[in-house]
């Protein structure tokens, strides 16, 4: 028997200031899976994550959860099913990191796993490794540590939809490999990721599949082997790509060919 997805798009579309920013995508999403959306500036990828997780509005086409349309579920439930991680990680006030960790749990409020709050926020606090933030101040935190807690707040939400929209670009590489293996763990226990990444090496280390998006449509979706693919890359980011296969890590980097700089004299005489 085939799964039923836990989440679907269907055809959806949004312009913005006059300009297709979605065109008509068609997207599943399964439990277990982790699923990257990359792409180059500008292609709809950020928006697509807000309008997947109900935070941006279609102008036409359905995204819906378990079969019910966003429109269906009441907020507090949908809080339920779904946490995000916005690229912005901005907060009104001066909470401290602990404070904003304990966030996540608000949708579970008047509810029988409210006993489990201490707990989940300790679990979900070590996981993302801020226990020792716990008592700063979330603005004077650095821009790695604010997304650190922001993606515990997530983890403390435990929902079967996880939403990450660049969640590691402020971070050092050892905490771009924390979080994206976290986030993977999380998919042990049926829950479903999808992320926004700049970096296609990390997608293809982490993804079970990419979608590559360009000017709002799907330009290509499917294994990172089947996406990754230079000739794919090239088109899309208008420069040319290069894709080295690491058999012993069975893994793909990604890299953008870099043509010789020309030396002062030959840029001179290129301008006369």
């Amino acid at each position: 028997m085939t799964a039923k997805p836990l989440l679907q798009s269907r055809g959806a579309r949004l312009s913005l200031s006059g300009q297709n920013v979605l065109d008509d995508i068609d997207f599943d999403l399964f439990a277990g899976e982790v699923v990257a959306l990359v792409g180059p500036n500008g292609a709809g990828k950020s928006t697509f994550l807000a309008a997947l997780s109900g935070d941006v509005k279609l102008d036409s086409g359905t995204i819906s959860i378990n079969g019910l349309t966003l429109e269906q579920w009441k907020v507090k439930d949908l809080a339920r099913l779904r946490s995000v991680q916005m690229q912005d990680s901005k907060v009104s006030f001066s909470f401290s990191a602990d404070d904003v960790v304990r966030m996540g749990r608000s949708p579970w409020t008047g509810t029988e796993f409210v006993d489990h709050d201490d707990s989940v926020v300790e679990l979900a606090k070590v996981s993302a490794e801020t226990t020792a933030l716990a008592d700063r101040s979330f603005p004077t935190l650095s821009g790695g540590e604010k997304s650190r807690v922001a993606f515990a707040r997530v983890l403390a939400q435990e929902t079967p939809l996880i939403f990450l929209d660049e969640p590691t670009a402020a971070m050092d590489i050892r905490y771009q490999e924390l979080v994206l293996s976290r986030a993977r763990e999380r998919t042990g226990a049926g829950a479903a990721v999808v992320v926004v990444l700049h970096d296609l090496s990390l997608a293809a280390a982490y993804a079970d599949r990419i979608v590559l998006l360009n000017a709002g449509s799907i330009h290509a979706s499917g294994t990172p082997r089947e996406v990754l693919q230079p000739q794919i890359l090239s088109e899309v980011y208008r420069h040319p790509v290069a894709v080295i296969d690491l058999p012993d890590s069975g893994g793909l980097v990604v890299m953008p060919l870099r043509p010789h700089l020309h030396t002062y004299q030959a840029l001179e005489e290129e301008l006369v």
